[in-house]
C-alpha cells in the first residue's frame, strides 16, 4: 500500500477518536469565548477534524505529484471524506449546532454523486471531481470546523460565521450536485 492510502486510511481510522470525544462527556475542563464556552474535548475534536481534513489535500497532491493515484485510492478518498464529514455534520445535530434538514440535504446529495459515480464505474467511465465540488468540500469543512469550535473566533464578536458558513455550504452543495448530474445524466441514461 503506498503512502497516499495510508495516508487516506489514517483519515478513516481518526473518524471513530472524533466521534468519541464529542459523544463521551469528557470533563477537561472548558476556555471561555466570548460569551460562550468551548469544552477541550470539542476543541480536540475540532482540531482532529481540521488536521483529518487536511490529510485530503496532502493524499491527493502526493498521488498525483509522484504517479501514485491508484483504484483503491479513488475507492477510499471521496470515501473518507465523506464519512468524516457525515459523521461530523450529524454529531453537530446532536449537540444543536445544525439544523437537521441541512444535514439531511447534504448527506442526500453526497449519496446521490456516490450513487451516480457507481453507475459511472460500472460502465467504465470514471467521473473526476468538478471544482464545484471541490468548492463544496472546502465549505463544508469551513463550516463544520468553526461549528465544532463553538464560533471561536467569531463567537468574541457574536458574529453567527459558523451558521452563515453551513448556509453557504449547503447552497454550493445543491449547486454542485446539480451540476454534477446534469454534466453527467448521459451515463444515467445510456447505462445499459
Amino acid at each position: 500500500m503506498n503512502i497516499p492510502n495510508r495516508i487516506t486510511l489514517s483519515r478513516i481510522f481518526l473518524i471513530p477518536i472524533f466521534i468519541l470525544l464529542l459523544s463521551v462527556p469528557f470533563d477537561w475542563g472548558e476556555i471561555p469565548i466570548g460569551e460562550r464556552v468551548l469544552p477541550i474535548s470539542h476543541l480536540v475534536a475540532g482540531v482532529l477534524f481540521i488536521i483529518a481534513s487536511a490529510t485530503d489535500w496532502i493524499d491527493g497532491y502526493y498521488a498525483r505529484k509522484f504517479n501514485l493515484v491508484t483504484n483503491l485510492g479513488k475507492f477510499l478518498d471521496p470515501l473518507a471524506d465523506k464519512l468524516l464529514v457525515s459523521a461530523a455534520l450529524i454529531l453537530l445535530v446532536e449537540m444543536g449546532f445544525a439544523p437537521a434538514w441541512i444535514v439531511i440535504l447534504i448527506i442526500s446529495r453526497e449519496l446521490a454523486v456516490t450513487g451516480l459515480r457507481l453507475v459511472a464505474a460500472g460502465e467504465g467511465i470514471v467521473l473526476a471531481a468538478s471544482q464545484a465540488g471541490k468548492l463544496k468540500t472546502w465549505t463544508q469543512i469551513i463550516a463544520v470546523s468553526v461549528l465544532l469550535l463553538h464560533n471561536f473566533p467569531f463567537s468574541y464578536i457574536g458574529f453567527p460565521f459558523g451558521s452563515i458558513m453551513l448556509y453557504i455550504a449547503l447552497i454550493i452543495t445543491i449547486y454542485s450536485g446539480v451540476d454534477y448530474f446534469v454534466k453527467n445524466w448521459h451515463v444515467m441514461r445510456d447505462s445499459k
